[in-house]
């Protein structure tokens, strides 16, 4: 058997046993991933562990294509709605970190230029950790998944200029060319033009070559473009000794507002999460316990002493941005170690000569320690810290216990639960209400609503609440987490009747493949009711408008299911989506021709108010 297939064995076993374990304590998956990658490691079974820079190299791809759907997700509407979170929380923590950081590594011995460098390496925290806990715990809606996203991704767009300075920074002796023969200013420039460069072609050459490919309609063809583009792209930024994992991010940014963002973002996940298991796999194989062992009390108090001020940092930022305890925990300690750009700065740094390479293998150690600690911590603060400190939840279920008899539960109660809620109860109907933003549970207690906190994808939880008496759930959370409970539903209670709300067609798509039958887009009533309110502007009659718009919802909805069924080759969804409308477009016309008229002014208050005046005289 060839070595790469037995490598591929002992890494996909290792995954297979491990991950599934760490999930069933508790653990979760990402520091499951690290477990296997220390036990198949050169210091416990030693089956891996010669290769292990290889192995990085490779697992780093998973990075990459993460940072790239990232990108994709980066568009100017979300950008702009966040700009104050991520301006404001991101520019803060990157200011703040870099320079306490910083100015603790001088006190070690090197050159402020070094610790510089390294202040700004280590402000960084890890993107792929942060965000795969925070979707794994159905976070990412919460005060503190939408804090750390912000954050985070003023973080990945700050590379740009840390790695446009530190060439900027880097004192070479004079006649040095043995490591990097390129001047300071000329690697400065050098990084502005891959930028500019990649921006260029990915909206010049790659949306036209991607419109080609989706011509032949030939599906396994676009994926491999999408993987072609991706590591084209990493490549490229490599071959100018660059971050292939900010070349990536910036082609995502470049095509999120391209024809082609779901379609590389349902092509890439796949991927995506196979490769960052692996990532996180070569972490743990790689982390050098030599190092350690040589000198355990140094490289421990680094470590602590780092992820500390991080998290104290975050913590006080958090306290600004008026985060709760527990969200605020959750945001400083899911942000508290050193991410994996920090490799790559790492790197960079030791290319321009910014520190020595004694230096630079004990940061990469701390770096892969503070990796493999954060789950332990995050484990820690779930089990031990938040039941004591934060939001009770033991009491909040017992009384779920009680009040189990509601015939409606709601899950999930931001804007669009909460004005379902209200209508509810001003017609009588009572609802258990589940949430899992102790912050927004907090909020609505003090409004007078009867909130219970915890995650209603858990089973127990759902239980409690009574799933098993109740005739309707509604589940109003963030449609990236509804999967986990439209499977509980339909596997423990079926006789519950599901209403899901989605954000737009898309999300429709994929509840309808979990099988879900009565979809509400929020997107949808709102824009009709929107347009019908114009046409009663614009002097069309009040029914006549009403009705349009409703038979503009039911039209609407029949072509939902046509579409969702060709959804996957590009081009045959395209020409559906313009014969629907075409379609749609005739059947409303015929409908207004056919319009009585006669009926019309029932449903105008103008023409009631005449005949009432009428009766009156």
């Amino acid at each position: 058997m060839s070595g790469f297939l037995m490598d591929a064995v002992i890494y996909l076993g290792a995954a297979v046993v491990c991950v599934p374990l760490a999930k069933r304590t508790g653990l979760g998956s990402v520091l499951g991933y690290l477990i296997a990658g220390i036990v198949i490691g050169p210091f416990l079974l030693g089956m891996v562990g010669h290769e292990a820079k290889d192995i990085m190299h490779f697992a780093e791809f998973g990075v990459v294509i993460m940072l790239f759907l990232v990108g994709l997700e980066l568009e100017p509407t979300v950008f702009w709605r966040m700009r104050r979170q991520v301006v404001g929380l991101g520019l803060g923590q990157m200011i703040i970190t870099a320079s306490v950081l910083g100015g603790a590594f001088l006190l070690l011995g090197p050159t402020w230029q070094g610790g510089v460098a390294v202040g700004l390496a280590f402000a960084m925290s890890s993107t792929a950790i942060a965000l795969q806990s925070l979707k794994e715990k159905g976070l990412m809606t919460t005060a503190a998944g939408q804090s750390s996203f912000a954050v985070l991704l003023f973080q990945d767009i700050a590379v740009i200029p840390i790695l446009a300075l530190l060439p900027l920074l880097a004192a070479q002796p004079a006649g040095s060319t043995d490591v990097d023969p390129l001047p300071g200013w000329q690697r400065t420039l050098l990084v502005f033009v891959a930028v500019g460069s990649t921006v260029v072609i990915g909206r010049y050459v790659v949306v036209p070559l991607l419109r080609l490919v989706a011509r032949t309609r030939l599906r396994e063809l676009f994926t491999a473009s999408a993987l072609l583009l991706v590591v084209g792209v990493a490549v490229i930024m490599e071959s100018v000794g660059l971050s292939a994992a900010l070349g990536t991010f910036l082609a995502g940014v470049v095509l999120a507002n391209s024809e082609f963002k779901h379609e590389l973002e349902s092509d890439l996940e796949p991927f995506k999460g196979l490769l960052l298991g692996l990532f996180f796999m070569g972490v743990g194989a790689s982390i050098n316990f030599d190092l350690i062992l040589s000198m355990p009390g140094r490289l421990l108090s680094l470590t602590l002493g780092t992820m500390l001020l991080k998290a104290a940092i975050l913590f006080l930022i958090g306290r600004k941005a008026r985060l709760g305890f527990d969200q605020n925990m959750i945001f400083s300690l899911g942000l508290g170690q050193v991410g994996e750009f920090a490799f790559v700065l790492l790197t960079f740094i030791a290319q321009v000569r910014l520190l020595d390479a004694q230096w630079i293998d004990i940061l990469m150690a701390v770096t892969a320690m503070t990796m493999t600690l954060t789950p332990v911590f995050m484990v820690v603060l779930e089990k031990a810290i938040l039941p004591r400190f934060g939001t009770a939840e033991q009491e909040e279920r017992t009384a779920d216990e009680i009040t189990a008899h509601n015939r409606v539960i709601i899950a999930g109660f931001g804007h669009f639960g909460s004005t379902l809620g209200r209508l509810l109860r001003a017609n009588g109907v009572e609802a258990t209400i589940l949430d899992n933003d102790s912050d927004q549970v907090d909020l609505l207690r003090k409004m007078g609503f009867k909130v219970y906190y915890g995650d209603a994808t858990r089973f127990d939880l759902l239980t409690a609440a009574g799933a098993g008496e109740a005739e309707v759930l509604v589940c109003a959370i963030a449609p990236e987490n509804s999967a986990m409970l439209v499977e509980t539903v339909h596997k423990y209670f079926p006789q519950l009747k599901l209403m899901l709300r989605v954000r737009n067609r898309f999300d429709a798509y994929q509840a309808m493949d979990l099988g879900v039958l009565n979809i509400y887009r929020e997107s949808l009533d709102t824009s009709v009711q929107m347009g019908v309110d114009v046409l009663k502007e614009l002097g069309v009659r009040h029914y006549t408008a009403y009705r349009a718009g409703q038979e503009f919802i039911k039209y609407d909805k029949a072509a939902l299911k046509d579409l969702a069924a060709k959804r996957h080759d590009l081009g045959e969804y395209i020409t559906s989506v313009r014969e629907q409308i075409e379609q749609q477009e005739k059947l409303l016309r015929k409908d207004l021709h056919h319009d009585p008229a006669h009926g019309d002014h029932a449903w105008n208050s103008e023409d009631l108010r005449d005949a009432l005046g009428r009766d009156k005289r």
